[in-house]
């Protein structure tokens, strides 16, 4: 019997970027603002933390080291977006797009880790506001960070090494705007195995998510019952302005990733798809910094402190 001629594909071709050359320099330059809007944000926090002393406590810790995933987060698509945009061809080689997968998701889970360590420091500090400072020591801190790491890097692997094993016969058009399990896992052409792959993949994202998402709950029930036993208004007021900020954040990542990870048999229009991929790889990313500094009293204090002293300095 005469099998059939397949031919593996060694790249694909990104379908959802626009082909004519106005459409895409106009999604060009908002991106790279954004990309760079991104890294400086974050460098700025994380250049804070390290010169200032009083910084150098767990909490601001966790907010640089998250500041610092973010960075590479962003870096593992939105570089490759912005010279597709450019591009004739808006390839991508398969190793390419495996490695792609692989740092995006790895720096993701990562930054998923980090939020549930610092829904537990906020719950320490408020909740065991005396024993805080012989728990949460730097030594804790540092552990915890290098294990949120591990965690994030060691976790898709499995599914990384198991996907690159798949035949890519067919189509090689990826309809999205970067590498993920669910485009990529489409186009292989053991539709069976394709099949049980996005089950147990849909499966993973669902436990880490759902286990993450109720870890924080569980910390903020205690913040809020703490909270609500405090006698004061200002005191309560102020004992929940440390927690804002990184609520504000859990949700808006949180939330879009949800959306796209937690959808089992749901399926969006490709429009959605890809506006929920930009909500939680371009957007969510940009406007972290932004709320970290702007929600944060000392932060803020500090960056107008060192812009006062390069002015003295260049002037």
């Amino acid at each position: 019997m005469e099998q059939p001629n397949h031919t593996a594909a060694q790249e694909f071709i990104f379908t959802a970027f626009p082909c004519a050359w106005g459409e895409s320099v106009l999604c060009f330059v908002p991106l790279l603002i954004i990309y760079a809007s991104i890294v400086a944000g974050n460098l700025v926090i994380i250049t804070v933390v390290q010169l200032n002393t009083h910084l150098r406590t767990p909490m601001y810790l966790f907010i640089s080291a998250l500041s610092f995933m973010e960075i590479w987060y962003t870096t593992a698509t939105i570089p490759k977006m912005l010279s597709s945009l450019l591009s004739e061809r808006k390839s991508i080689s398969l190793n390419g797009c495996m490695l792609q997968m692989y740092f995006f998701h790895s720096t993701g889970i990562s930054e998923v880790c980090l939020l549930t360590a610092m829904a537990f420091d906020r719950y320490l500090a408020i909740c065991t506001p005396l024993h805080y400072p012989t728990i949460m020591t730097p030594t804790l801190c540092a552990q915890l960070t290098l294990s949120c790491c591990v965690c994030g890097f060691l976790t898709p692997l499995p599914e990384i090494v198991w996907i690159s094993t798949l035949p890519f016969c067919g189509s090689n058009h990826l309809e999205h705007i970067f590498c993920d399990f669910l485009p990529v896992l489409r186009l292989a052409c053991t539709d069976t195995q394709a099949i049980v792959m996005i089950q147990i993949v849909d499966i993973v994202h669902a436990v880490e998510i759902i286990t993450a998402v109720v870890l924080i709950f569980m910390s903020y029930v205690g913040i809020v019952a703490v909270i609500l036993r405090i006698r004061s208004a200002e005191g309560r007021r102020k004992a929940f302005s440390t927690c804002v900020s990184h609520l504000t954040v859990f949700l808006l990542f949180f939330g879009s990733v949800a959306l796209m990870y937690l959808r089992f048999s749901a399926t969006y229009s490709f429009f959605w798809d890809t506006v929920i991929a930009l909500a939680f790889a371009v957007l969510s990313p940009f406007f972290n910094p932004i709320i970290y500094s702007l929600r944060n009293k000392e932060i803020k204090e500090a960056i107008k402190k060192h812009m006062s002293q390069a002015k003295t300095f260049f002037s």
